[in-house]
């Protein structure tokens, strides 16, 4: 890359005011930080600076601080994650700075270099590397340090025994299409002998021992290698229904078992060259879509790369101990170090921190938390070193519920998938009657090549590309989804958000940031300021409305019993034997509605408390790319109506609907669903539970009580709202994705089967374009995986 003004050289970042300037290869270049500039020369020193001219893409920054990797050379932690090899162990770690193939190209060279290290390999688009290494000349902690160095900082991977699990499955795939490639190959070369001989003229013992080698060859890839397909077969007719492997393996069988009565009783004609195409081309398609969906459902892995395997606890001594995560508990206070990941949820006790949340939220803006702000599990933290005191753990952590989140959307079963496949049973079906028919038609009149253009149609037109067009384009846009940070909880959602013409918004903790602040106490009777907070936090203390964190900050609340709250008014509760009302002016005091929050007790008005919020810097931007994709939007809050209008006017929204309760927003969506129109409810998830599941389809933003929110369709992990027009466009070029594929599958078959039945498609070329239509209906739903930034 050259040194473009304003970047750094290595990682392509703005340069501060001050920047870096190092000597490379005799010219002057720019650096962000120390830890660009140190990685830059070390592979210049390497003579590995080809990688400058192989990348596509800038590198990710180095920071200057190197992690502290000592932790990776503890027994407990590679006893688990590490396995035993001839000459030492092998690990597979995980990384997020890969992103080409040139950083892979960088890790295998750099690591080669490291002393102790017996090989390495890494893979770009799975974010995966090997690392095997000898224990007696190194300890792991030392070719880890050297990869940090460069940027590519490692996480661990799953557990050994499920990568030794991915691997097994991974090599036996490899070698099932490696010796039906070979058995593909070998056969084609002994077919094409007996096709060339068109006169008739080879010898029949030539001809027979031809067609006996080739029977050897292809029984291996038949039974073998296409074992896959057979066991699918014998679970889809166990399961008393007719689907892709059943006319799979009935195609292969058939002409596999034809081609060898053939042979025995020297009949004219033999098939085996089809069946082994068949397998081979059947068995690289297959690879290419699960690879397809790997590459799609690669956030599991990059939430477990956020996942630390030891935590630093801090004891009340003062002094610290590295522990293992699953021995933290609620209450514990831990140090996290720069570059470290945080290891469970907590509050954070120093002054001001920032923590990366890309992983969980698709943003790549590292957040600025203060004291007493919330962190998550997963986060890694930026600048300086932070101290949290642990509020959740385990199961509990915001980290582990989007884990869920992401394999319960990767496992839905959406009804359009469900609907291509049993389009594709009807269709095997079908395609048997008309194979005996087009059988009978050809018996009759040119007997001898019956059988050959009967299997020719049925491979071609197996419906392979039918049966992947819906799966392989919904695996595709969930994990595009999953990059920005949304998550699908609900089947169907995404076909419905693909539809939708009015995007309604709520207010507080939506388009605002949810954290409001008191500006002033007013109108104060009979009460001094401190005596109005402590009521209204006493109120306000167990309340989830998003207001309720203006009062926050008021120590020692007094008690409060009887406490009710009336959605979209207010709270009343009984306060040392007096009862009190906080909320809008009609609600606390009985007053017409001026927009602000009242405190009332039993003789009137107490006291007026004016509350400011802080529109999100992303709701302008994210609106206006809404209306660009021809949505109306309409703001529905159960503020007031000044602070509302104020809102609309900042934010340009002509539909403002102000004190609306949770039924009058539903409401609102039902007249708007009456007319005729698709909505979304975009929500906070705290107190929009009815609207947010009455909506065709919902989102809730924000924080952790969004999370587990089970009202919404989607949950946005992160805050920022340039995620919502982001999952609309993704979600209507997966329905074109879909449409498309529906309509290459149908068309394809439409043209391919009267070709075959017309006797103009041999087998093996049928087998060809079989699996050439199935690798594009792959292709073309990858190109959903192209994400841009929100």
């Amino acid at each position: 890359m050259d040194s473009r003004d304003g970047v750094c050289f290595h990682c392509g970042e703005s340069l501060p005011p001050a920047p870096m300037l190092a000597e490379l290869d005799g010219q002057s270049r720019p650096f962000c930080c120390d830890g660009c500039a140190a990685a830059a020369h070390w592979i210049l020193d390497a003579q590995l600076d080809d990688y400058y001219r192989l990348r596509d893409v800038p590198a990710g920054r180095v920071d200057a601080d190197a992690p502290a990797l000592a932790a990776w050379d503890r027994e407990e932690l590679l006893a688990g994650h590490a396995r035993a090899i001839e000459g030492g162990r092998e690990i597979t770690v995980l990384t997020d700075g890969m992103r080409c193939a040139a950083c892979a190209w960088l890790i295998d060279r750099a690591l080669a270099r490291e002393p102790g290290v017996l090989d390495s390999s890494a893979n770009a688009i799975t974010g995966r590397i090997r690392i095997a290494w000898d224990p007696a000349r190194t300890v792991l902690s030392q070719p880890l340090a050297r990869l940090a160095a460069l940027g590519y900082r490692p996480y661990l991977a799953t557990g050994e025994e499920r990568e030794a699990t991915r691997r097994r499955q991974r090599n036996r795939d490899l070698i099932r299409i490696g010796l039906a490639g070979i058995g593909a190959m070998q056969a084609m070369m002994f077919a094409e002998a007996l096709y060339l001989d068109t006169r008739g003229q080879m010898p029949i013992p030539t001809r027979d021992f031809f067609r006996w080698i080739t029977f050897l060859v292809s029984t291996p890839v038949v039974f073998w290698a296409g074992w896959p397909f057979l066991l699918g077969a014998w679970n889809e007719l166990r399961g008393r229904r007719l689907g892709m492997d059943v006319l799979i393996a009935g195609s292969t069988l058939l002409a596999w078992a034809a081609s060898t009565v053939e042979t025995l009783r020297g009949g004219p004609h033999v098939w085996f060259d089809a069946a082994v195409m068949f397998v081979f081309l059947l068995l690289v398609a297959r690879q290419l879509e699960q690879r397809a969906r790997g590459i799609a459902s690669a956030q599991v892995d990059a939430l477990a790369r956020a996942r630390p395997a030891f935590a630093t606890r801090e004891l009340d001594d003062g002094r610290r101990e590295s522990v293992p995560i699953e021995a933290l508990a609620v209450g514990d206070r831990v140090r996290v170090a720069v570059g470290e990941p945080v290891p469970a949820d907590g509050v954070l006790l120093d002054g001001d921190a920032a923590f990366e949340e890309s992983l969980l939220t698709g943003e790549s803006t590292p957040v600025a938390k203060h004291a007493g702000d919330p962190v998550y599990a997963g986060t890694a933290c930026r600048e300086h070193a932070a101290s949290i005191r642990i509020t959740q753990v385990g199961a509990a952590t915001r980290l582990a519920e989007l884990v869920r989140l992401v394999e319960t959307a990767q496992a839905h079963r959406p009804a359009l998938a469900r609907g291509s496949e049993r389009i594709a049973t009807w269709f095997v079906a079908g395609l048997a009657l008309a194979a005996l028919a087009v059988y009978a038609w050809w018996r009759l009149h040119e007997p001898a090549r019956a059988f050959e253009v009967v299997l020719a149609l049925l491979v071609i037109s197996c419906p392979c590309a039918l049966s992947l067009a819906v799966p392989a384009a919904l695996a595709a846009a969930h994990g595009a989804l999953a990059k920005i940070g949304v998550l699908a909880v609900r089947p169907d959602a995404l076909e419905r958000l693909a539809r939708v013409s009015e995007v309604v918004f709520d207010k507080t903790g939506t388009l605002t940031c949810g954290k409001p602040q008191r500006q002033a106490i007013t109108d104060l009777r009979g009460l001094q300021e401190t005596e109005a907070l402590r009521i209204a936090a006493a109120l306000e203390r167990d309340s989830s409305h998003p207001l309720a964190a203006a009062f926050a900050d008021c120590p020692d609340p007094p008690p409060a019993s009887n406490i009710r709250a009336v959605p979209g008014q207010g709270v009343e509760g009984v306060i040392e034997g007096r009862r009190w009302r906080i909320g809008s002016a009609p609600f606390a005091i009985g007053s017409a509605d001026d927009g602000t929050v009242w405190l009332g007790g039993a003789d009137g008005r107490r006291a007026r408390f004016l509350i400011t919020e802080r529109v999100r810097n992303n709701a302008a931007p994210a609106l206006q790319r809404l209306r660009e994709q021809g949505l109306c939007l309409r703001l529905a809050s159960g503020d007031a109506e000044p602070a509302v209008t104020r809102l609309a006017r900042e934010l340009c929204l002509e539909h403002a609907h102000a004190r609306q309760s949770p039924e009058d927003k539903l409401a609102l969506v039902r007249q708007l669903q009456n007319e005729g129109k698709c909505v979304a409810m975009v929500g906070d998830g705290l107190n929009d539970a009815p609207v947010l599941a009455g909506a065709d389809v919902s989102l809730a933003i924000g924080d952790g009580a969004a999370l587990a929110q089970r009202s919404a369709d989607f949950v946005l992990a992160g805050s920022n709202l340039g995620a919502v027009p982001a999952a609309i466009s993704i979600a209507r070029r997966s329905r074109r994705v879909i449409r498309e594929n529906l309509a290459w599958a149908i068309g394809y078959n439409l043209l391919a089967l009267p070709l075959a039945a017309a006797g103009m498609v041999t087998p093996w070329l049928a087998a060809l374009g079989m699996a050439l239509s199935s690798l594009l209906v792959t292709a073309n739903a990858l190109r959903l995986t192209r994400v841009a930034r929100t």
